[in-house]
């Protein structure tokens, strides 16, 4: 098994839409190791991040407020099946931005 440490999520501003973000490659479990979430604007903004479909019982961040010109960074270890997903939203388009970085460990 190769473990790879990736960039799962490169730097990019969240929909105010639901929308998928990542999926697990096939053959592979992957472990969300690190969240970066940075507000570059000048207003309090929401963030939503679920594993699986948006569902208030999938989310890591439910209604999660960032403030205004902040940034926020947590060290996590959620574990990911093949196939696994990880969707964001904001109450806001374009405000929020979102890094995601992990590990991929390639079975078999």
């Amino acid at each position: 098994m190769a473990r790879i440490p990736k960039e799962l999520v490169a730097p990019f501003q969240v929909a105010g839409a639901d929308a998928l973000i990542y999926t697990v490659p096939a053959a592979t479990k992957t472990v969300v190791r690190y969240i970066h979430i940075s507000n570059p604007t000048g207003t309090a903004r929401t963030l939503f991040l679920s594993k699986g479909a948006d569902a208030a019982g999938n989310r890591i961040y439910d209604g999660f407020t960032i403030a205004a010109g902040t940034v926020r960074d947590d060290f996590c270890y959620h574990v990911m099946e093949a196939g696994g997903t990880l969707r964001a939203h904001a109450d806001a388009g374009a405000a929020l931005v979102l890094t995601i970085n992990g590990d991929e460990i390639i079975l078999g």
